[in-house]
């Protein structure tokens, strides 16, 4: 909050978005700056598709297992019902909401809270994933976080899924993805490809 001239309290919405794929820290990073607003005792709320039961059916959590007290919500248009009064609203694995989220950010910006977003960028295919393009254009500010390619130590491109299943959706982890670079992810596409066309 900041006063203005005339000595009114004016807080300053923001959008920020923290994309990338699996693996290079967007939890972590939205844990980190949640945690910063409640030391210096902001009101913060932070939300997560209720689908996302991989560590824990509350709480957001990281992949080195940090976590933060969270609502498990099935739309986006609850994160307004439940954002009064809320000077920093979290959102966590942003891809799997609905194309409704970027006006909810938009609105709450609007009211004055800073929204954090973390979400994957891209999907297992390399196509950009669910509102996240639009939230990536609405923010104030976007960061991109890479992992490291587990094949040749480059940065990551994308999240290759390492199990033979077509769906959009598939939660996981190191079993069903690995982060690769732009390169070893077209070996890799290759390299499935190769069998089907030898038959």
């Amino acid at each position: 909050m900041t006063n203005n001239l005339t000595g009114e309290v004016h807080r300053p919405g923001r959008i920020e978005v923290v994309c990338g794929s699996m693996f290079s820290g967007k939890t972590e990073e939205l844990i980190r700056r949640m945690r910063r607003a409640q030391f210096a005792k902001q009101r913060v709320e932070i939300f997560k598709p209720a689908i996302d039961v991989r560590y824990s059916e509350e709480d957001v959590v990281s992949h080195d297992q940090k976590h933060i007290q969270s609502t498990p919500i099935d739309s986006s248009a609850s994160i307004l019902l439940l954002a009064n009064d809320i000077d920093v609203v979290g959102i966590d694995e942003a891809q799997f909401f609905d194309m409704g989220l970027v006006d909810v950010c938009n609105e709450l910006a609007y009211r004055g809270v800073r929204v954090i977003i973390a979400g994957l960028d891209m999907d297992f295919k390399g196509v950009p994933f669910g509102p996240m393009p639009a939230l990536c254009a609405i923010a104030d500010d976007v960061t991109k976080v890479h992992a490291i390619c587990v094949r040749c130590g480059a940065l990551a491109y994308v999240s290759h899924r390492k199990v033979d299943n077509d769906r959009r959706v598939l939660l996981g982890e190191t079993q069903e993805y690995e982060p690769l670079c732009r390169d070893c992810y077209q070996k890799a596409l290759k390299n499935t490809e190769a069998p089907e066309a030898a038959l």
